[in-house]
């Protein structure tokens, strides 16, 4: 039985709009296609040229998503067959809504690595170009949910613009040359290893951290108790392999400095 979606107006994306370059936006952005579309996960990636890639956001219920993120930027963007059109419409102004998934479109490997073992079963794509540069949005289902059912494909469609306008307004910043402190600890925790292996609440606890926020504060920016705040910052803490904040900060700094050699 195909599932019905209720709730607000299919075009209602004003929460995701309304948190451009905040810290909540990715949290924002994956609640709002849940509530519209039931999207399971969404990764987000740039493209400057037709040989570089770049993942800007892994975000929802795929536990391997940062191992794909890494992986689809360090060469396997090159066999998508969803590049091809991208690069076709480079000229256009409008955001591109990428053909309908199909598995036969993709090779054995690559259907392996990106949908066999992340048990993906379905996706939606969208992409914009803003002057040189793509984002390239990707929206999930897993085989827990099942495939998009029809309701949901006509909702994408119609979101499609806004959304992709809204994640390149939102990413524009941290891509920048001059991007400020704050957007490279962003980018920090959605594209590099170990703050990539943070779910998307112990990278926001972990992110108001950094920034000063006292416990409570994080609490009330996230609109979540305390012991929830508590609770992110211990397992973000465990994973990371540390015990208080002066060592998120120190991972912090050599992440900063690393990527900043880099550029």
């Amino acid at each position: 039985m195909e599932e019905t979606m209720e709730g607000p107006g299919e075009s209602d994306i004003a929460p995701a709009v309304l948190a451009i370059g905040r810290p909540v936006f990715p949290q924002a952005l994956i609640d709002t296609l849940r509530r519209i579309a039931g999207v399971d996960h969404c990764m987000v990636f740039t493209f400057a040229d037709e040989r570089t890639a770049r993942c800007l956001l892994d975000i929802g219920n795929i536990p391997i998503g940062p191992d794909l993120g890494a992986a689809y930027s360090s060469h396997f963007h090159l066999a998508d067959p969803n590049r091809d059109v991208i690069f076709r419409e480079r000229a256009s102004v409008s955001p591109i809504v990428l053909p309908t998934f199909a598995r036969r479109m993709y090779s054995a490997r690559y259907a392996k690595i990106f949908f066999e073992d992340a048990d993906i079963v379905d996706k939606f794509a969208t992409a914009i170009w803003v002057e040189h540069t793509c984002f390239y949005a990707n929206f999930y289902r897993t085989i827990s949910q099942g495939r998009f059912n029809s309701e949901q494909v006509a909702r994408l469609n119609r979101i499609a613009p806004g959304v992709g306008a809204t994640v390149a307004r939102h990413f524009q910043a941290q891509i920048a040359p001059d991007h400020n402190p704050f957007h490279k600890l962003e980018l920090l925790f959605s594209t590099i290893a170990p703050l990539t292996h943070l779910t998307g609440r112990e990278r926001e606890v972990c992110l108001r951290i950094l920034s000063g926020f006292s416990s409570e504060a994080i609490s009330a920016d996230l609109a979540i108790s305390l012991q929830s705040t508590l609770t992110y910052r211990k397992r973000a803490y465990r994973k990371l392999g540390i015990a208080s904040q002066n060592e998120l900060f120190a991972i912090a700094l050599r992440l900063l400095t690393s990527l900043h050699g880099l550029n």
